[in-house]
């Protein structure tokens, strides 16, 4: 494969490689074949890796209020109002939508999942909403 001379201390050394496999080398000094076993080098990585530690209390579901009448549908994430499809006193069915909402240079189709008539409407075209912000309340 490859050769190299060395002088080491005045005494010359001609170092012939035959081949390399893994961490194992077979090599000829000054025409003595050896095989030498390289040691495991440990690789750090550049990277920290981040651990989480898990969550305390479970994750907790939706909490919906069957006994009130009114439900308010809230921004699920930032972003700003692009269109608003209903109006006060509009009847919708579940699916219908309602707006939709510009967030990350994506559209966002805000759909009516409980069947209803809006009562109110709290958010116009162009502006920015924050998440969990109510947007409109339906009966």
């Amino acid at each position: 494969m490859k050769n190299y001379k060395f002088k080491i201390n005045e005494n010359g050394y001609t170092v012939n490689i035959k081949s390399h496999e893994g961490n194992i080398i077979d090599l000829e000094v000054n025409g003595t074949s050896y095989e030498v076993v390289m040691k495991e080098e440990i690789k750090k990585t550049k990277t920290p890796t981040l651990v989480r530690a898990a969550s305390q209390r479970p994750a907790e579901p939706l909490q919906v209020n069957p006994s009130s009448s009114t439900s308010k549908i809230l921004a699920p994430i930032p972003g700003v109002v692009l269109s608003i499809d209903v109006a006060v006193g509009d009847i919708l069915k579940v699916g219908d939508r309602m707006l939709v909402l510009e967030a990350m240079k994506m559209e966002n189709n805000i759909v009516c999942e409980k069947a209803g008539t809006i009562t109110a409407m709290k958010v116009v075209v162009g502006q920015q909403v924050l998440q969990n912000e109510v947007m409109i309340e339906i009966i």
